[in-house]
């Protein structure tokens, strides 16, 4: 083993340097959506709850189901970009799909949705889709990066 206690504080003539640098790069590399993370998993877990917090999940009991679903299918792809970021970048665009379904579902869902109905899906879906929109557009800015 490589006797590096002598120079305390340089890295300069340790023999992992290069190694560590590389990973620190890959560490780095993965991490250009952290933003996203927070964001995404609390407006999956709104979106999986805002049948009781808008008080419609007696009244329209489909779109309740529907909000469940997603929402937790959201929050899954939060909880998924902080653990393994790089297999969870090709989602974002599933992710604005699923945006735009939480934006129309009230009207295909429910038999008469009222305007909480309406305004809740169509904020957390916009919010949604947004962020799916701006994680692919940091993918694809990698993409021609490298």
């Amino acid at each position: 083993m490589a006797d590096v206690s002598r120079t305390r504080g340089d890295l300069k003539g340790h023999p992992d340097v290069s190694e560590m640098r590389e990973r620190f790069a890959r560490m780095m590399d993965a991490r250009d959506v952290v933003f996203l993370d927070g964001p995404v998993l609390l407006a999956g877990l709104y979106f999986a709850i805002s049948p009781w917090v808008v008080h419609f999940s007696s009244t329209s009991p489909d779109l309740m189901v529907n909000n469940l679903v997603l929402g937790l299918a959201i929050a899954l792809l939060g909880i998924g970009l902080t653990s393994a970021p790089r297999r969870m970048y090709s989602l974002c665009w599933a992710m604005s799909a699923i945006g735009v379904w939480m934006i129309i579902s009230p009207w295909v869902v429910a038999r008469g949705p009222d305007a909480g109905m309406i305004w809740n899906n169509v904020l957390i879906g916009a919010l949604t889709c947004l962020f799916g929109l701006i994680a692919a557009g940091m993918v694809m800015r990698k993409g021609r990066e490298t």
